[in-house]
């Protein structure tokens, strides 16, 4: 069975890459990724997928087969904008293939393993490998912007609960286990405005702000962790303040937070340390977890707060053991365990729902968000592959 995927995948090779050159060429923020989801419906379609439907968020959901064992592997659909056009030495969004690999916004993060999920299914339904499960392969919206929301909304109103789920963020060809959690908090300070010709009338909002910032520095030198997903961080992305005008003191100052969750920090823990640091004690300065409330492709609005949670696969647990099994009679090689630096929607799956995820994707992580973005046709093949022999592996090996 193995000799055949691989056989077969690397028979399908110019079709997967040409499927990700469109792919990339459609441009699909996080919140307009209509045509890239209508392109992703048609390829399923030709590819033989039992079903494929588009959820009111604007997911869309192939399903393979009918059996008990109900698995998912998903890739986010949107991307981040291509940022400044001169720092690309290939139009970001041609899908450039050469020397062996394919240059791209979105090739690495994630349209790659998008791509190559989608010809997994393809590869079970042209081999026949249909057994006891059903999967369901998902390109999810709205990651880029808020990780885990497309998952909230499909576990929540879809009803779909999956007993494991492939997470297929680019891990290098590398099984992950996780990654910290996230949340994304304001510092606000307020102030008394008067004409900046006598500030001393008026009561600066930022000087407020600038003990507040030294605080943020020492605390996240301060921030601890467990050795495999590593320590917190904390640190400010953004200042902004208001005035009536530039001749004005500022009567408001808000600084945002990027703070980074150990294995041990929770949204409360995290707030609370931010509370306590003597800068915001003595401004009496407010501390606000953000919210995400944005309309989807589809006019739906999910609202939920910007809190992502850690999360952890343990080393014992039978996903894991089922990935590196699939790994090992692939590839004929032991595979490399890791985690990821960023943030994935795993958040939702395993962070907040404690559905078993495992992590493994094409690409390297390096690549997400640059300029330089590419992804190995070498890495869509195996992927491919990896991704038709799984849902076999797993429910061999979980009914042992």
């Amino acid at each position: 069975m193995f000799d055949q995927i691989r056989s077969r995948a690397r028979e399908l090779e110019s079709q997967l890459v040409g499927f990700l050159r469109d792919l990339i060429a459609i441009k699909s923020l996080s919140s307009e990724e209509e045509q890239v989801v209508r392109r992703v419906e048609t390829e399923m379609r030709a590819c033989g997928y039992d079903e494929v439907t588009i959820d009111p968020m604007g997911n869309v959901l192939g399903r393979i087969g009918h059996g008990r064992h109900v698995l998912a592997l998903d890739a986010h659909v949107d991307t981040v904008d291509v940022g400044e056009p001169a720092a690309w030495t290939v139009d970001p969004f041609k899908g450039v293939l050469r020397d062996g690999a394919v240059f791209g916004r979105g090739a690495c993060d994630m349209k790659g393993a998008l791509a190559s999920i989608v010809y997994g299914g393809r590869i079970i339904k042209d081999l026949g490998l249909e057994g006891d499960f059903t999967l369901y392969v998902v390109g999810s919206v709205q990651e880029e912007d808020c990780d885990g929301l497309c998952w909230q909304y499909m576990i929540r109103e879809d009803r779909l609960r999956p007993e494991a789920v492939i997470v297929a963020e680019p891990t290098d060809l590398g099984i992950y286990r996780g990654h910290r959690g996230r949340m994304e908090i304001e510092v606000r300070t307020r102030g008394v405005s008067c004409h900046g010709s006598a500030p001393e009338r008026g009561d600066n909002a930022i000087y407020k702000m600038a003990p507040i910032v030294s605080d943020i520095e020492r605390l996240n030198g301060r921030l601890s962790g467990e050795p495999f997903l590593g320590k917190g961080t904390v640190t400010i992305s953004q200042i902004r303040s208001t005035s009536p005008s530039l001749c004005a003191v500022a009567d408001s100052a808000t600084i945002h937070l990027d703070r980074r969750l150990a294995a041990t920090d929770t949204m409360d823990s995290a707030v609370a340390e931010i509370e306590a640091l003597p800068g915001v004690k003595a401004a009496g300065a407010k501390v606000a977890v953000l919210d995400y409330a944005v309309q989807s492709w589809r006019g739906l609005i999910y609202p939920t707060k910007k809190y992502y949670p850690t999360w952890l696969l343990p080393d014992d647990h039978p996903l894991l053991a089922a990935g590196v099994a699939t790994y090992r009679q692939m590839f004929g090689s032991e595979p490399r365990i890791g985690r990821w630096v960023f943030s994935t929607n795993g958040v939702a799956i395993m962070g907040m729902h404690r559905i078993p995820s495992l992590g493994f994707g094409p690409g390297n992580e390096i690549y997400a968000h640059m300029a330089t973005e590419q992804i190995p046709v070498e890495h869509l093949v195996k992927a491919a592959a990896w991704y038709a022999a799984f849902p076999f592996v797993y429910t061999r090996e979980t009914q042992r």
